[in-house]
């Protein structure tokens, strides 16, 4: 169940006429790709998408779901702006509520576990290990925690856990922390302690409708079986325009945990997955096509470079024909030729001879590993066996 349908006013303009999880981000991502994409990786394919404010955008961008591969016909993306049932229509009033809203759709698929995300975090994470966890510990619930600085401490749900990461304490924005372990707002249910707890949540005039404030402390005070699931790698709240600046230009850190071009946890989107392209500060282009997804840190002359190209500071390619996925090594040079998909060209490597009327173009196979240094005269036809007998393959 992932909430989508915050105002996101801190992104004052930005959020004006679109929901928060819709505001773009990278280029060409939007931010509630990363949940969505989370989801798939991790076999989650059955999500609902709780929307609420400026939802068009959002709707239209999610439409059937099919870029995330959620346009099945049994499961899928589904979205769930608030509706006029028998009792009558109202707003969500906070997240418990709109959870709450919404347990026709949950009983509707018979869950034993209920996962609750947030629309507006950049980051990547296998939830089905979260769930593992979840299941080892024999827990009510699980929630996902960030080690955070005690001076940023004061701005999250905190946790105070024993060794085994047993929740003792819940503090909602606590002005002492007394813990570094802050709430991502990810949490894993037992479908039916979540039902007991959201029902006579919703029955409590009292209740502000909040997990945070409201579902968490109520459990633990009657010593519900919760625990605290540590994630490390990159994660992002970008709720403040500062935040979401910051999101973007990490982006161009070449030391970033985040990786949009990690093809083993891909971030789908409603435009093409593969990640816009990188251009450094060492990197120079003449004359040539640039795919999305490529890194160029060399030179690059009168080419055509397929998506997921990477060339290294010092490389030089000239009259040559890149296919998806090739790396080409520090200093490498590529003159007059075709590399198909895959292959790496180690550093210091000369592929080819320079184009002219009786220079033939040299060919190179997919899924090959040239060493570093190989010399390849031009009008070379190579393959694996051609790499072996000379000698120049790592495999």
């Amino acid at each position: 169940m992932l909430l989508a349908g915050g105002q996101g006013s801190r992104l004052y303009t930005l959020t004006e006429k679109t929901a928060k999880p819709a505001v773009p981000y990278g280029g060409k991502y939007r931010i509630i790709d990363f949940p969505m994409s989370n989801c798939v990786n991790s076999g989650i394919y059955t999500v609902g998408v709780l929307t609420q404010y400026q939802p068009l955008v959002l709707n239209e961008y999610i439409g059937s779901g099919s870029p995330w591969d959620l346009d099945r016909s049994q499961s899928g993306a589904t979205v769930l702006p608030p509706y006029q049932g028998k009792d009558g229509a109202d707003w969500y009033k906070g997240t418990a509520n709109a959870i709450y809203q919404n347990l026709n759709f949950i009983r509707r698929y018979d869950p034993d576990y209920v996962l609750i995300l947030s629309g507006d975090h950049i980051y990547k994470m296998d939830y089905n290990k979260m769930l593992e966890a979840h299941k080892a510990k024999g827990a009510d619930c699980t929630i996902a925690v960030l080690e955070v600085s005690l001076e940023e401490a004061s701005r999250f749900g905190i946790m105070n856990t024993d060794d085994d990461m047993k929740i003792l304490e819940f503090e909602e924005k606590p002005k002492v922390p007394k813990s570094t372990k802050a709430s991502m707002g990810i949490y894993i249910f037992n479908r039916d302690i979540l039902e007991k707890y959201l029902i006579a949540d919703e029955a409590d005039p009292n209740s502000s409708k909040d997990f945070g404030k409201n579902i968490i402390p109520n459990m633990l005070a009657d010593g519900c079986g919760m625990y605290a699931y540590p994630f490390s790698g990159y994660w992002k709240d970008v709720g403040t325009i500062q935040s979401l600046w910051e999101a973007n230009m990490d982006l161009l850190d070449e030391n970033s945990e985040l990786d949009l071009g990690d093809r083993d946890w891909r971030i789908y989107s409603r435009n093409n997955a593969v990640p816009p392209h990188f251009v450094g500060g060492y990197a120079k282009i003449t004359n040539s096509l640039i795919t999305e997804g490529c890194e160029i840190e060399g030179i690059v002359e009168n080419s055509v470079l397929s998506s997921g190209v990477k060339v290294a500071r010092g490389a030089y390619i000239k009259d040559s024909v890149i296919l998806s996925g090739v790396t080409i090594g520090e200093g490498a040079t590529v003159n007059y030729s075709i590399i198909d998909s895959d292959t790496t060209i180690g550093a210091g490597a000369v592929v080819g001879r320079t184009r002219s009327a009786d220079e033939q173009i040299t060919v190179i196979g997919s899924d090959l590993n040239i060493i570093p240094g190989a010399d390849i005269p031009g009008g070379t036809m190579v393959n694996r066996e051609w790499l072996k007998d000379n000698k120049l393959s790592k495999e």
